[in-house]
């Protein structure tokens, strides 16, 4: 019998799930890019348990739906610090002086002032039997009592919440991915402490807490992950707040300890010369063309693959004297830190497929147009994935295996450690790593590659 229903999908010898892509307006929100339901192992138990994972699935799109807050614009109420940052900024763009603290005397011009700018504001609203203005907007309303009250001596502690919306703001900006990075985690950080928590409040108990919680059901790979992503924000916080004398109780906190932890050795391996010649035959019998020059640049060059699927076309200088691509940041591509940008060689047939990618580009700026956009990569690397495990079934080798493949094949050459950092963009702590110019380290990883590659 065949299953035709919305949202149900076989996997396998993993059995069925129900899944279901979430809206794209409601992706922040719900901190995935989709709904997975585990439906069983056989058809029958599919469709027996299909009805209550589709109710649930409805349920939750609406509850993610619900505005948030009683804001009209469907952004999140603003918390007591950003009120008092805001009307902090409302009474300078008032002439006002934000330190005031109270009328000192009954000619006090400012407080007169004041006066006069909150009724002007209450008016705005009408009023109840008692002459009371009602319905005032909470902007409106912090306002008004700042001007009365005055701000001088009321300055809210910041909170996580804080934290994340700076972070949010300052950081991360319009990617949508590490927008959802960041609802999910501070979604489980929630879960683990109840309620919002100011900064200056938290304990190394309550970051312990939160690392438990996070642990359960998760990889600790996947929890250190996470840990990494508050520990930015606290930060970050503590920087732009200037939270004198606050500590970040998740500094040095790890999932597992380390004598626990799997090494990062094991966690993926390099391929054998076998394996990746294995695949190579395969990718260029049956893969697409810019899959086939994606896969031999990588293996010329030991770059990441994000670095090769988001190169544009006037990265690749295969008219220069020594023939090589320019890894750099740019907006479809973002590298993953200062040191990754660099120049590398092009020698063998990592240059034939340069050629070859750029011909077939034409008037295009993008090298690979069908990766070379925001998560281009991810999906090259599904694309790859598959051809790699058709030759190579062990999961700690994966397409990255080639990075470290080169990584093995420069040691064996004899190249020096700080030539392998110039090929492979790694950092090697050394302040001598900025110094030096373009094209005399191009000439050091030609030389090294030359070595390292038959």
């Amino acid at each position: 019998m065949k299953i035709d229903v919305k949202h149900i999908q076989k996997r396998g010898k993993a059995g069925w799930r129900y899944r279901r892509k979430i809206p794209k307006e409601l992706r922040a929100t719900a901190g995935k890019l989709e709904i997975l339901i585990p439906l069983g192992s056989t058809e029958q138990e599919a469709l027996k348990a299909y009805p209550k994972a589709h109710t649930q699935a409805e349920q939750q799109l609406r509850l993610w739906s619900r505005p948030q807050s009683p804001t009209t614009n469907g952004t999140p109420s603003p918390t007591e610090f950003e009120q008092f940052r805001l009307s902090r900024a409302r009474l300078r763009a008032l002439s006002l002086d934000p330190e005031w603290s109270g009328q000192e005397d009954e000619d006090d011009p400012e407080a007169l002032a004041r006066e006069l700018i909150a009724e002007q504001i209450a008016d705005k609203y009408p009023v109840d039997e008692h002459g009371h203005p009602v319905g005032i907007e909470t902007e409106d309303r912090a306002l008004i009592h700042a001007l009365v009250i005055g701000e001088g001596r009321r300055r809210p502690n910041p909170t996580l919440e804080d934290a994340k919306r700076l972070y949010l703001k300052e950081r991360v900006g319009e990617d949508e991915t590490k927008q959802m990075e960041l609802e999910r985690v501070f979604k489980l950080v929630k879960e683990a402490l109840g309620k919002d928590r100011k900064l200056g409040s938290l304990k190394r108990e309550d970051a312990k807490e939160v690392r438990d919680h996070m642990l359960d059901g998760r990889k600790a790979s996947s929890v250190d992950r996470y840990l990494n992503v508050v520990r930015a924000v606290i930060n970050h916080a503590i920087r732009e707040f200037d939270l004198a004398g606050v500590v970040n109780p998740f500094m040095n906190l790890e999932a597992s300890p380390k004598d626990k932890a799997e090494p990062d050795k094991d966690k993926r391996r390099p391929f054998t010369l076998e394996e990746a010649a294995a695949i190579t035959f395969r990718v260029v019998s049956h893969a697409k063309d810019d899959l086939q020059h994606i896969w031999r640049i990588l293996k010329g060059t030991g770059c990441r693959l994000a670095e090769v699927s988001g190169l544009r076309v006037t990265d690749v200088r295969v008219d220069h004297a020594i023939p090589h691509i320019t890894v750099e940041w740019h907006d479809d591509r973002r590298i993953k830190n200062a040191v990754s940008r660099r120049n590398v060689p092009l020698i063998g047939d990592a240059l034939e497929a340069a050629k070859e990618a750029v011909k077939a580009a034409g008037s295009a700026t993008i090298l690979f147009p069908t990766y070379g956009r925001p998560k281009g990569a991810s999906s090259a690397s599904a694309a790859l994935g598959k051809h790699v495990r058709a030759c190579v079934t062990d999961p700690k080798a994966t397409t990255h295996s080639l990075r470290h493949l080169m990584k093995d094949r420069l040691r064996l050459a004899g190249v020096p450690k700080s030539d392998q950092d110039i090929v492979l963009g790694h950092s090697s702590g050394s302040v001598g790593e900025d110094y030096g110019g373009d094209e005399a380290r191009l000439e050091m990883a030609r030389r090294a590659l030359e070595k390292a590659l038959p």
